[in-house]
């Protein structure tokens, strides 16, 4: 991760959409991560001046894209991102396996997030050069079977390939365990929710900044209840409202007579209780990047040099 993308720490802004536009990708970019754009969306022209803005610093960048939204003659917006210079492209969650060839070809490194040791067989099938292991702990959306850390263990014995951990990392210690597992780092999304450069809106922030460890649910019944068409075998996590409280667990009978919510979504995962404040993306970046040294504390004491 380190060489292909000049890095100073192996950290990965998660491609949230409507949170991870160009502004916080630049922002971890230039901090040293690798920052990814979240696109969700036909809007071309918006798309591009995204990607000018997260090419300023002139660092390496990335973006990630739903494979369920995208539609014929939507590849040219994996076309357009590549040829703003996107160094990573990861398409996820649904046929992405067409998208594959086409990244590859233009230099890119492919990457997709798996949840479950099938996914791994599929992405490994299809050609990804990169896998984010995602647990059923973070936040947004995905699959909730395997918790971060068996789900790594379980993905790093079944492949070569670089592999990243998703889900539960939002400290030093937290990225300092998944690469002393043999992660290549890590994909974080929580973290940066509450940052300067998130695109979220303010409530949200001091939503996430308010949380407890406990305070995220996994379900279907958000997506039920403001219409949205994800696929059904991925559910989302987000702090629980009283809209959850509700519906929790009651998803089919949500889905045969829907009921809309117009209650707020804060879409975040179960490290949202080691978020305590708003700041720049960059001290998020520095924080992260002291695992290094929490490593070589623990190499030290193990070998008593």
């Amino acid at each position: 991760m380190t060489e292909r993308f000049d890095l100073q720490v192996p950290v990965v802004s998660a491609p949230m959409a409507g949170v991870s536009g160009g502004e916080l990708a630049a922002a971890v970019s230039a901090a040293g991560g690798l920052g990814l754009i979240g696109w969700v969306g036909p809007d071309v022209d918006q798309l591009k001046r995204e990607l000018a803005v997260a090419a300023q610093p002139g660092r390496a960048f990335g973006i990630g894209f739903l494979a369920w939204t995208l539609r014929a003659g939507d590849e040219q917006l994996i076309d357009i991102a590549l040829e703003a210079g996107a160094s990573m492209v990861c398409v996820s969650y649904g046929d992405y396996e067409q998208y594959v060839d086409r990244i590859a070809a233009a230099g890119a490194v492919v990457a997709t997030q798996v949840g479950t040791m099938d996914d791994v067989r599929r992405a490994t099938d299809a050609g990804v050069d990169l896998i984010v292991a995602r647990g059923g702990e973070g936040g947004g959306h995905g699959r909730d079977s395997v918790a971060t850390l068996p789900l790594l263990q379980a993905v790093l014995d079944a492949t070569d390939l670089p592999v990243l951990a998703a889900g539960g990392i939002a400290t030093a210690r937290g990225l300092a365990a998944v690469l002393a597992a043999g992660a290549a780092g890590g994909w974080v999304g929580t973290a940066f929710l509450t940052t300067n450069e998130s695109a979220y809106q303010d409530g949200h922030k001091d939503a996430v900044v308010g949380a407890e460890l406990d305070s995220s649910v996994y379900t279907t019944v958000f997506d039920i209840g403001r219409g949205s068409p994800w696929p059904e075998e991925f559910g989302g996590r987000a702090l629980r409202n009283s809209y959850s409280d509700t519906w929790l667990h009651r998803d089919d009978e949500l889905r045969a007579n829907p009921v809309r919510t117009e209650e707020p979504i804060v879409w975040a995962g179960q490290v949202a209780g080691l978020v305590t404040s708003r700041r720049p993306a960059a001290e998020v970046v520095s924080e992260l990047g002291d695992a290094e040294r929490l490593l070589a504390e623990v190499c030290t004491r193990t070998t008593g040099g």
